[in-house]
């Protein structure tokens, strides 16, 4: 799995122009799936995303989680993670899951953080989405499952 991980003040996803998920102060994930990607690979994440210390303390110090803070979540679903740009002018996209793999695995994930106490919002899996934040900092990491 692969996860673009924004630090945000706010972020809303619309779909069809309707408001589907809306946060405050958080993170904003872009969540990929691989083929070989399994439950491990997303409570490994999961944890990462609830601990990793990207917050500021009282110091300016990025010492502090997303669960130190009460932070919320906005996931969205992104195949375009997996996308191979080294050949040609059009991506590759075959590294992506198919959606009967990537859709409960990306599910599992949001229920993970959900069972650490974290509001978790989504985009709708498959859909043109729209997606608007606030980058904080600017704060943007890469996390992966493996290495």
């Amino acid at each position: 799995m692969k996860i673009v991980l924004q630090r945000a003040k706010d972020a809303e996803v619309k779909v069809k122009n309707e408001t589907v998920g809306k946060i405050g102060q958080g993170f904003m994930l872009l969540v990929g799936v691989t083929h070989d990607d399994d439950e491990q690979d997303a409570d490994y994440l999961a944890e990462k995303v609830a601990n990793l210390r990207v917050f500021e303390d009282e110091d300016d110090k990025m010492n502090l989680s997303l669960l130190d803070v009460g932070g919320e979540v906005l996931s969205i679903s992104q195949f375009t993670l997996y996308g191979d740009c080294r050949k040609g002018r059009r991506p590759n996209f075959m590294a992506a899951a198919k959606p009967d793999h990537a859709q409960p695995l990306y599910d599992y994930f949001n229920q993970k953080l959900r069972d650490k106490g974290i509001s978790v919002q989504t985009g709708e899996f498959g859909a043109m989405m729209d997606v608007a934040f606030t980058n904080v900092g600017p704060v943007t990491l890469i996390l992966e499952s493996k290495s």
